[in-house]
């Protein structure tokens, strides 16, 4: 009987120390699979700098740090309350309008600050649009128990943040820029000559577009569809906008790097001054929760916009919440630079699922970043459209229920990082050919970074750049046009990327 229970204890403890191996065996190899890579696209050198490497042209994937407020140069400042209001349940537009064209008369500090206006705990009703043109205005809530509803019918924004008149050239300082081509990354130019310009000086580098580059993107053959437009050369000039931080003999350096190589074969490159007099800036919209009334789920004529900014710089959205409208929590217009929006929601849309609605978070504009954000129910949730000159940043945003895909939507974004975004849906970096009105590609020197996704299609144009899949994980989907040039792909459903966040270890490095 002994002699049997020992035998009964030795079987046991044999098949206990049988299981710890196997439990420690499988421990390991799940930690081998998971063992750290780092893309070969940027490297993290000995020092723990990153190490861009170059293609045969020069090209990098670019430094996507200096986005959004200040070019992430300034924290965004808490500022003073100089009014306060409460809710009366009633009609509270005009009341709030009013403190916003008080404030607006009184003089800036010397950040540009005017002061904020804090609206108390409180429903606020809101029957047409609030309006800042004014620098240096915050408009704060005390978080989702401050309420702002869109009532009545009709398409309108609730928040309107923008400035007037335009980007200029200033006259007489236009200079060819004599590289041969410029490469993507590069934040250096040669020029005819750098006479008259300083350190400092706001500047437009401007790529022309040519009848031969669009013909070799083939964007002047886009499949006849209902309203097809092909591209025309006149359309597809752009600005970016810059600022030199250098000079050496006729080569300046500038703040943010070329996202789109110049080409002598396409027109090669320019840069000029430039001036936005009416543009506004230091405007805050903070911890609000804003709402539309609706009539059904596909109703339409509601709010549409809770917070659009135009003609406006270096700015923010933070600690917003939008409900029941039928674009966007946040819109960026294309006049819109280094604004940064975020800890923000947009949730249960309310529109036709069908195309020009919920564009959750919508950027046109340039220089911006949206981060730590979610959307649900949403069509394309983090987004841009047609022309963006970059670069712009999504950085940790989440969308669930996604009726459409994520990604540059149409006609040519350039460098945006997506970085660590996650849906249920797809992520799309595509040739949309007839799709709208002539979609075309979507954009070029797109990345996406450790971002995941149910599906994605990540396609190169036929000529001006790469985009790029790395450490993405989703099931690669060949898109709705065949015959593209795949995108470049690095360790799909890979785990271990790093660093995990490219963007973080850019700004990491900017501020050292």
């Amino acid at each position: 009987m002994i002699r049997r229970l020992d035998q009964e204890i030795s079987f046991t403890y044999f098949f206990r120390l049988i299981s710890c191996i196997l439990l420690v065996t499988c421990f390991n190899v799940k930690i081998t699979l998971a063992q750290e890579w780092q893309s070969k696209f940027v490297k993290i050198k000995k020092d723990g700098h990153l190490q861009y490497i170059a293609d045969q042209k020069g090209n990098t994937i670019p430094d996507f740090s200096h986005v959004g407020y200040h070019q992430n140069q300034k924290t965004i400042p808490q500022v003073q309350v100089v009014a306060t209001l409460s809710a009366t349940g009633e009609n509270d537009e005009v009341k709030i309008q009013q403190a916003i064209n008080e404030l607006a008369k009184k003089q800036t500090d010397a950040n540009g600050i005017r002061g904020a206006i804090l609206l108390k705990k409180g429903t606020y009703k809101i029957p047409g649009s609030l309006k800042i043109s004014s620098s240096g205005i915050v408009l704060r809530g005390e978080g989702e128990e401050t309420k702002l509803i869109a009532t009545g019918i009709g398409k309108r924004k609730t928040i309107m943040a923008s400035g007037e008149g335009k980007l200029i050239e200033i006259a007489g300082t236009r200079v060819k820029i004599t590289d041969h081509y410029v490469p993507v990354g590069t934040k250096s130019l040669n020029l005819t000559s750098a006479k008259g310009l300083a350190i400092g000086d706001k500047i437009v580098v401007y790529r022309p577009a040519t009848t031969n580059w669009i013909h070799d993107l083939k964007m002047d053959q886009i499949d006849p569809g209902t309203g097809t437009i092909q591209w025309t050369p006149e359309d597809y000039n752009f600005e970016f906008e810059r600022i030199i931080t250098a000079i050496n003999g006729n080569q300046i350096t500038i703040d943010n790097p070329i996202v789109m190589a110049m080409e002598d074969q396409y027109g090669g490159g320019e840069i000029y001054k430039c001036a936005f007099d009416g543009r506004i800036s230091e405007v805050g919209i903070e911890n609000l929760l804003l709402e539309s009334e609706y009539n059904g789920d596909t109703d339409e004529e509601h709010g549409w916009d809770a917070i659009s900014f135009n003609k406006i710089e270096n700015s923010w959205v933070s600690n917003v919440t939008s409900r029941y409208f039928g674009y966007s929590c946040v819109n960026l217009s294309h006049d819109s630079k280094q604004i940064t929006v975020k800890d923000s929601k947009c949730l249960a849309p309310k529109s036709q699922i069908i195309g020009g609605r919920r564009y959750s978070f919508n950027n046109d504009g340039q220089l911006n970043l949206f981060e730590n954000c979610y959307a649900s129910e949403g069509r394309h949730d983090y987004v841009t459209g047609a022309k963006v000159c970059g670069p712009n940043v999504f950085y940790n945003c989440k969308s669930e229920n996604a009726k459409a895909d994520i990604g540059p939507h149409h006609r040519w974004a350039m460098g945006t990082l997506y970085d660590n975004i996650t849906t249920d849906g797809e992520i799309n970096i595509q040739d949309r050919g007839n799709w709208g009105t002539g979609h075309g590609w979507s954009g070029v020197n797109q990345v996406l970074w450790n971002c995941t996704a149910s599906k994605v299609t990540v396609q190169n144009p036929y000529v001006s750049g790469l985009n790029y899949a790395i450490g993405v994980h989703a099931e690669k989907a060949e898109g709705r046009l065949k015959g593209r040039p795949i995108g470049v792909w690095e360790n799909q459903n890979k785990e271990g990327l790093k660093p995990s966040s490219l963007y973080l270890k850019q700004v990491e490095e900017s501020k050292n």
